[in-house]
């Protein structure tokens, strides 16, 4: 595969770009062309309004794949978490590459950790999955803190703890790797801790299905395990009809004994943002070998925590 330059569809936050162009990078190397990253501004940039209420679902990547179906780009590259669980007709999810750490982490004033807040504190964040969930080991741990809605991108988000308005802001630990800022994290929130969200960590590159030749380049970037796992996470959350911004946590990993991977174990979490009703469950099986299979795990889980009540503490289902 040789000729003119590829056109890569990406959002023009500084994330966005720094793991474009990773993905950029990756392509030329397997296509042997080079990559033009096309910045494209998505309604999820421009809006002010918190995620919950611009209905989250999509709003970072309709624009990208309307571009894309246009054929205004060759791919687009999104964050995972950002991305519908239902598949687009025109478009194929051609590679989803080693997820990063999916964790996420805390940058707060005073290099404190979650548990060393004093009582009262503030802590920022846009995610009303994470507000459950710490609200929920706040409650649990007799701790006493406050979560308070932000947006706002990297910059804008570390600047509230700078600036003193917020005492702690949390983040994806991936993202901060992505832009080179990981050595400003003041603590890495336990998986136990904070469930993160279905597909965190994780990149997604799409192109269009009529475009065989570079869907069969892309899938060199393909890890199949990463795609197992968030496949998992996905389907649990389409499962349970929740959206992006919905408050459910997802994590699949793998159980190795030594180099050899053993089973998969998929953990679900969903909460009312106060914290103080939890649906947390998990499942472990045979690593998925099959889409349909690694879709079959999420979906159990799923029906396993709506039995638990997860249905009614989601607050509006998504549609």
């Amino acid at each position: 595969m040789t000729g003119k330059a590829l056109r890569l569809g990406t959002r023009r936050s500084k994330l966005a770009m720094a793991q474009s162009g990773q993905v950029a990078d990756a392509v030329s190397q397997v296509t042997g062309r080079p990559v033009e990253l096309v910045p494209i501004t998505t309604y999820g940039d421009t809006s002010r309004e918190h995620l919950a209420q611009i209905g989250g679902t999509g709003v970072f990547v309709a624009a990208l794949r309307e571009a894309l179906v246009r054929g205004e780009v060759d791919f687009a590259v999104h964050s995972l978490k950002d991305l519908p669980t239902a598949p687009h007709d025109e478009l194929v999810l051609a590679a989803i590459p080693v997820r990063e750490d999916p964790r996420d982490v805390m940058i707060a004033r005073d290099a404190l950790k979650l548990t060393d807040l004093p009582r009262g504190a503030r802590i920022g964040t846009g995610s009303a999955r994470r507000m459950a969930q710490l609200n929920a080991y706040a409650v649990s741990h007799g701790l006493d803190f406050e979560t308070v809605p932000i947006r706002g991108n990297v910059d804008t988000r570390i600047g509230y703890v700078t600036s003193g308005e917020l005492d702690a802001v949390v983040l994806a630990a991936a993202g901060l790797n992505r832009v080179g800022r990981s050595d400003e994290v003041t603590d890495f929130l336990s998986v136990d801790t904070v469930l993160p969200a279905p597909g965190q960590g994780a990149l997604a590159v799409e192109c269009s299905v009529r475009d065989t030749e570079l869907i069969a380049a892309l899938a060199e970037l393909d890890d199949p395990f990463t795609r197992a796992a968030v496949t998992a996470e996905r389907s649990l959350l389409a499962a349970l009809e929740a959206g992006c911004t919905a408050p459910v946590g997802a994590l699949a990993d793998l159980l190795t004994d030594g180099p050899i991977v053993k089973e998969m174990r998929l953990r679900g979490v969903v909460g009312t943002t106060d914290g103080t009703r939890l649906v947390q469950l998990s499942t472990t099986g045979p690593v998925p070998e099959t889409h349909e299979a690694a879709m079959a795990l999420g979906r159990e889980l799923a029906t396993e925590m709506l039995a638990q009540g997860a249905a009614g503490l989601m607050g509006e289902r998504a549609q």
